[in-house]
């Protein structure tokens, strides 16, 4: 048996923890139904495809998404379109904002065995925090490491090394879980991390992640880690 022990846990936040492309799909549906109801003359699904356009090239975090919409749309921002499209995409995103199956019961069950938690994002660290607050999971971590934090985007070494400094755990006593694997795995893996594949959120079609475990479900992790301690 090895005395190697896995004693932290490094989570990734979008698409690992919630579901983050579906909260966006309802919020900007929800959004486009608002301003057309507000009168705006614009076809529904073309106008999904250029929102999703706009967020792909700005960022999926651009306040602005829907002051670019209508000027592409309409030549200027009409601030009544604008505001039936923000004050709906707000409503439907706190309603739609849920963590995966399981996620709770995996990090309790986590932190019953003293593992320590940690979250490394390349989300803003506003809006890490404010998704971290809606699900009510902020008690769970022991750091949250943003790309305001780090300055540097994964596979970046940096933001993952910030994060274990903080926990106070060497890389082979960690796992890292994410759903981007260029991004996550790659990452982790340079500093010698353990790493796990959330096959769950994957957007990609990811076939190989070259992770060390692929989830289908994140309370996969307990076991694997519970095994792992044990000798298993």
């Amino acid at each position: 048996m090895s005395d190697l022990m896995i004693k932290g846990v490094v989570f990734d936040l979008d698409n690992t923890l919630l579901d983050f492309m579906k909260m966006k799909e309802f919020a900007v549906k929800a959004a486009i139904k608002s301003m057309i109801e507000a009168g705006l003359e614009v076809d529904e699904e073309k106008s999904y495809s250029e929102i999703i356009s706009i967020y792909e090239q700005f960022g999926w975090e651009n306040q602005k998404v829907f002051d670019v919409f209508l000027e592409k749309s309409i030549g200027h921002v009409d601030n009544k379109f604008l505001a039936a499209g923000i004050v709906a995409y707000r409503r439907a995103r706190e309603a739609n904002l849920m963590a995966y199956p399981n996620v709770n019961e995996t990090l309790m069950a986590l932190a019953k065995s003293a593992i320590k938690m940690g979250l490394v994002s390349d989300a803003p660290s506003r809006e890490a925090w404010m998704r971290i607050y809606y699900l009510n999971l902020y008690h769970f971590f022991d750091v949250v490491i943003t790309l305001d934090d780090s300055g540097e985007r994964k596979p970046s070494a940096k933001p993952f090394q910030m994060a274990l400094d903080r926990m106070g755990l060497r890389p082979e006593e960690t796992v890292m879980i994410g759903d981007w694997p260029e991004r996550d795995v790659v990452g982790a893996q340079q500093i010698g991390m353990k790493t796990a594949f959330a096959r769950y959120g994957d957007t990609f079609g990811t076939l190989q992640s070259g992770a060390d475990w692929d989830l289908d479900d994140i309370y996969q992790l307990v076991g694997i880690i519970n095994e792992f301690n044990s000798g298993g």
